[in-house]
């Protein structure tokens, strides 16, 4: 299924989605870059996609909120013709504690942060791509992590249950999607070198847990890149519905 070269990506101020971001314009994609607060990390990933040679916008925005979404979405509807592929990246995380030790506050937002904003994102791609709605197809690829899986006890079970419902998410969307041409898949990265663990109070949370790691080494923000870029791709035009682990035998 061939689908428009365009892409948003959401939390592409760093990490993972500004090396998305720049392997989407490798691969002959014009990118959108979502951000919440990080403007000039924003700008600096457009800029990386212009060098390239393809086009770039940024668009702000609180990945929770219902109306910074719609706002973004009808941001992207002024500068490209259509949108070929959402790739949820926006998340957040916290300080380790335990679940009784979490304010309801923090559960709220880790929640409304990774759930609800992925969720929200969903919607507004499903109306522009989906065939019901007179859309071209397309994919959405849904970033989770390996902690919904593990559980990531005494840690951030908060987080760990808010990337279980963006894996719950991907496997009904895709079912509900799947014959309105639009792909429904996700990544679940492991210990990837980027700053969410210096937001989390860890910046040094990479460097103590290498070792303890299968391959000895944590991920970089390319290798997961690499794996979105793939299931983007037509390459990937049978997957849906489903998450793959990036996460290096964890």
């Amino acid at each position: 299924m061939a689908t428009p070269k365009t892409v948003l990506i959401t939390g592409a101020s760093s990490g993972i989605g500004a090396a998305t971001a720049v392997a989407a314009a490798e691969a002959g994609y014009d990118v959108a870059i979502g951000y919440f607060r990080d403007k000039e990390g924003a700008e600096l990933t457009a800029a990386k996609v212009r060098a390239i040679g393809r086009k770039a916008i940024i668009v702000q925005g609180d990945v929770a909120n219902p109306d910074d979404v719609e706002d973004m979405f009808e941001a992207i509807d002024r500068e490209f013709d259509e949108l070929g592929v959402l790739v949820n990246n926006a998340g957040m995380v916290d300080e380790a504690a335990r679940v009784e030790d979490i304010h309801p506050a923090r559960a709220k937002r880790m929640f409304e942060v990774n759930s609800l904003g992925p969720f929200y994102c969903a919607q507004q791609a499903a109306l522009r791509m989906a065939w019901r709605y007179g859309g071209a197809g397309g994919v959405i690829v849904n970033v989770g992590s390996i902690a919904a899986r593990l559980g990531a006890a005494n840690q951030y079970v908060d987080y760990a249950a808010s990337k279980g419902a963006v894996d719950v998410m991907t496997k009904g969307m895709g079912q509900e999607m799947a014959a309105d041409k639009v792909r429904v898949v996700g990544v679940r990265p492991g210990i990837i070198d980027t700053e969410i663990h210096a937001k989390g109070g860890e910046p040094n949370r990479v460097a103590a847990l290498s070792n303890e790691l299968p391959m000895k080494r944590a991920g970089t923000p390319r290798e997961v890149a690499d794996a979105i870029l793939y299931l983007m791709s037509d390459k990937a035009s049978y997957i849906t519905a489903t998450s793959l682990d990036v996460s290096g035998a964890r």
